[in-house]
């Protein structure tokens, strides 16, 4: 049992997991707040656009309430909503991806600095300087 809470301890402390954990939150946050823009000022300016409707309930009924049976609606407002949100939320992150990959484009074009020499080659060098030292004599 102790040994399986150490690997426990290792795997959720890991960088990774962290990491992910982390975008996890902050995606679920990011998600409320793209929702809230969506229902809260995007969709009543698209509703006043479409003629003073809110767009969330629209729907068609395609059966109506008969007895103790409800009615069959297609509520295609809510449908749209979620597109929205859908598609800001992935813009979002294309352009996150686009930054990050822009980032290490960067960082693999910057120049590396040359190695510096081996032994062997300081050697050749200095046997060299000494060749031509004594060819100017």
């Amino acid at each position: 049992m102790k040994k399986m809470m150490k690997e426990f301890k290792e795997f959720a402390l890991r960088g990774n997991v962290v990491d992910l954990a982390v975008g996890v939150i902050i995606g679920g946050a990011f998600g409320k707040i793209v929702s809230s823009l969506v229902s809260d000022i995007i969709m009543p300016v698209i509703g006043v656009i479409i003629g003073g409707k809110d767009v969330a309930s629209l729907a068609v009924t395609l059966r109506e309430a008969v007895g103790e049976s409800e009615a069959v609606v297609l509520a295609y407002g809510m449908f749209i909503q979620n597109i929205i949100d859908f598609v800001i939320i992935a813009f979002c992150i294309f352009l996150l991806v686009k930054g990050i990959n822009k980032l290490n484009k960067k960082k693999e074009e910057a120049p590396a600095a040359p190695p510096a020499p081996t032994k062997s080659e300081e050697l050749l060098s200095e046997i060299r300087d000494l060749i031509k030292d004594q060819a100017e004599k």
